[in-house]
């Protein structure tokens, strides 16, 4: 009995070690390859592709436990997103958007307690359905006008100060939002997840919070949107 208790000890300090340090291999390539404008690095990350790979098949190994809390599950499943997106990129590289791809977030990429994953799945049915709209700022689809791609992973514990800060530099990105009191103009993801920041006072509002600007009734417009690939050069 008392090896018995030692081995299941023994077993759950290992999968508890491996929950805190799942994303360690993905901070290390983030850093490595990720400037801190969210540029990347593609071509010299293409020699590391395999611990990409190695990071992902991690993922798959040791999802969310059902006691995790709800930033512990929103950590994981963004940094999954940006990862798989970056590896669909490697994939395909070189190339000069992701929309040259032939269904990019329809094709399946991920495996997770025998279920099978699209990047549009992992958006739409997992991370918008958390009821943080923070989120797309954190999520990036390697595009030159989605939000930067953070040069470090989410983490459960950091999660609020960086959804936070993600959202505030998105805002103040002059090439993404361009704000006046008596006008804005906004990323289209404001015009595609509309709903997601709920009605337009209330979007103005959420706005407001995170810019520090007070809107007074503006004229609202929505930016072009640049799917060139976000590529350090």
């Amino acid at each position: 009995m008392r090896f018995l208790c030692s081995f299941l000890f023994v077993l759950c300090t290992l999968a508890v070690s491996g929950q805190k340090n799942k994303h360690t291999r993905w901070d290390q390539m983030l850093e490595k390859y990720v400037d801190t404008l969210g540029q990347v690095d593609y071509q010299n990350w293409l020699t590391e592709k395999d611990q990409l790979d190695a990071y992902l098949q991690t993922l798959e190994k040791l999802p969310p436990l059902e006691q995790a809390s709800k930033e512990a599950k929103l950590a994981f499943w963004i940094n999954a997103y940006n990862a798989l997106t970056v590896q669909l990129i490697l994939e395909n590289y070189p190339l000069k958007s992701i929309r040259d791809l032939d269904k990019p977030w329809d094709t399946i990429c991920f495996q997770l307690k025998g279920k099978s994953y699209t990047l549009g799945a992992i958006e739409h049915e997992i991370l918008r359905k958390m009821n943080e709209p923070r989120i797309h700022f954190a999520i990036n689809c390697a595009s030159a006008s989605c939000p930067q791609l953070l040069n470090q992973a989410y983490r459960e514990k950091q999660l609020e100060t960086q959804l936070t800060e993600r959202t505030r530099v998105f805002l103040m990105d002059t090439t993404k939002n361009k704000l006046q009191t008596d006008r804005i103009e906004l990323s289209r993801i404001f015009l595609w997840f509309g709903n997601d920041f709920g009605s337009k006072e209330e979007r103005l509002e959420f706005i407001s919070n995170y810019s520090g600007m007070n809107l007074e009734r503006p004229k609202i417009d929505y930016l072009p949107y640049d799917w060139s690939l976000n590529e350090s050069h």
